[in-house]
C-alpha cells in the first residue's frame, strides 16, 4: 500500500517515535520505544520473531494503534491519521500484487488512487521498470515473473506515489540467498540514487547489516542496541545481541590491572576497562591458534566452512567446566578435527558486555 503526502520541512527527523507502545493483553509487544529516522537514512530494524519489529512497523503505516506515546512524520503528529493519507509505502514479504493486473497494471495502482493522468502514469511505471532492472516488462503478466521480478514489481509499485517514508517488512525473505544477496546490494545503490527514506525489518542480520546506514537490534519490544552495522558488529552491547548476531565465545570474567581471570585462563581486556566481575565476548577471529603446548589447551572438535574461512570447534582440554571456544580460521590453516592445538586471544577483538539476559 502507498500515499503521498507533503514533503518534509524544517529541523528534525522525518520519522520519531516518542515512547511508543502496544500491548497485546498484559503484554507489551512494543514497550516505550523512542527511535528516529532522518531523511535519506536507511534504517533496517532487526531482531527474532516475537522482538517487535514487524509491530513497530505497522504502528508507523498506521495499521495498528498505539497505547500510548507518540509517532511523528515530518513533526506531525499521527495519532488519528488513516493508513492511506500517511504519505508513507509499505512493501511486504509476500508482494500482495494483484494477480489479474499485468506489471504495469501493478506499479500504476497508487497513481491511478491518486486520479493521476494516464500519460504521466504511463511515463513513471516505464521510468520505475527501468530503475529496478525490468524495462520494458509493462505488459507481463504477474504470474509468469520469477520471485525476484515479482520482488522488484512489488518495489516499484510502492515507490511510484513518491512516498517520503518507504517501509519495507521482510522484503527478501522468500527468495533464495544468492537472489537475497544480488537485490540486496541493488537495493541499497537504487535507494541512495533516490534519496529514499527507508524503515526496514527484517531477521535475517547479513541483510540488515548489507543494506542498512543503522540498524537498530529489537528484544521483547525494546530496543537493544542502534548504531551503525561496523559498530554493531564490532561491538555488541550485551549478551543478548553478541548470541543473536551468532557469538557464542562469552564467559564469566573477574578483572584485575588490564587482564581478566576465565575459565579458559587469563584473556587481556580493552584498555581503560574497570576492575570486577563482567561477562566477556571473545570474537572468533580473537582465538588464535598457537602449538599444542602454547596457551590453552585445546583439542579441535569440528569445522565449519564460511566462504571466507573456516569456523573451527574447540574443546578445552585442561579442566571441567569450560565452554567451547570457537575461532576463525584462514582456508588454507584450519587444523583437522581431532588435532591439539593451543589458544592464545587477542584484545583487539574481546568486547566487555554492559549487564543484561543472555537470549
Amino acid at each position: 500500500m502507498t500515499a503521498t503526502a507533503p514533503a518534509a520541512s524544517g529541523p528534525g527527523p522525518l520519522l520519531r517515535l516518542d515512547g511508543a507502545t502496544v500491548r497485546f493483553g498484559a503484554r507489551a509487544v512494543l514497550d516505550a520505544v523512542d527511535l528516529a529516522v532522518a531523511e535519506h537514512e536507511i534504517v533496517c530494524v532487526l531482531g527474532p520473531s516475537g522482538s517487535g519489529k514487524s509491530t513497530l512497523l505497522r504502528a508507523v503505516a498506521g495499521l495498528q494503534a498505539l497505547d500510548a506515546g507518540r509517532i511523528a512524520l515530518a513533526g506531525h503528529d499521527q495519532a488519528g491519521v488513516p493508513a492511506h493519507r500517511r504519505g508513507v509505502g509499505l512493501m511486504f514479504q509476500d508482494h500482495q500484487l494483484f494477480p489479474q493486473r499485468d506489471v504495469a497494471g501493478n506499479v500504476a495502482f497508487g497513481l491511478r488512487m491518486r486520479k493521476v493522468p494516464r500519460a504521466e502514469q504511463a511515463l513513471r511505471v516505464a521510468e520505475l521498470l527501468d530503475l529496478v532492472g525490468l524495462p520494458g516488462a509493462q505488459k507481463r503478466a504477474v504470474s509468469a515473473l520469477s520471485g525476484g521480478e515479482q520482488q522488484r514489481v512489488a518495489l516499484a509499485r510502492a515507490l511510484a506515489p513518491r512516498p517520503r517514508l518507504l517501509m519495507l517488512d521482510e522484503p527478501l525473505g522468500q527468495l533464495d540467498r544468492s537472489l537475497r544477496e544480488r537485490l540486496v546490494a541493488e537495493l541499497r545503490e537504487l535507494f541512495q540514487e533516490l534519496g529514499t527514506t527507508v524503515l526496514a525489518v527484517t531477521h535475517d542480520q547479513g541483510e540488515a547489516f548489507a543494506l542498512a546506514d543503522r540498524v537498530v537490534v529489537m528484544r521483547e519490544g525494546r530496543i537493544a542496541q542502534s548504531g551503525t552495522p561496523l559498530e554493531v558488529w564490532r561491538r555488541p552491547a550485551d549478551e543478548f545481541v553478541a548470541r543473536f548476531l551468532g557469538f557464542d565465545n562469552v564467559v564469566d570474567a573477574t578483572v584485575t590491572g588490564g587482564s581478566a581471570e576465565t575459565v579458559w585462563g587469563k584473556v587481556p581486556v580493552p584498555q581503560g576497562t574497570a576492575d570486577g566481575r563482567c561477562r566477556l565476548l571473545v570474537r572468533p577471529a580473537g582465538v588464535r591458534l598457537t602449538g599444542a603446548d602454547d596457551g590453552l589447551a585445546c583439542v579441535v572438535t569440528g569445522r565449519t566452512f564460511r566462504g571466507t574461512h573456516v569456523a573451527v570447534r574447540l574443546e578445552p582440554t585442561g579442566g571441567e567446566g569450560a565452554p567451547r571456544l570457537e575461532a576463525a580460521c584462514g582456508l588454507r590453516d584450519a587444523p583437522e578435527p581431532g588435532a591439539r592445538v593451543g589458544v592464545r586471544f587477542a584484545v583487539e577483538e574481546i568486547v566487555v558486555l554492559r549487564p543484561g539476559a543472555a537470549s
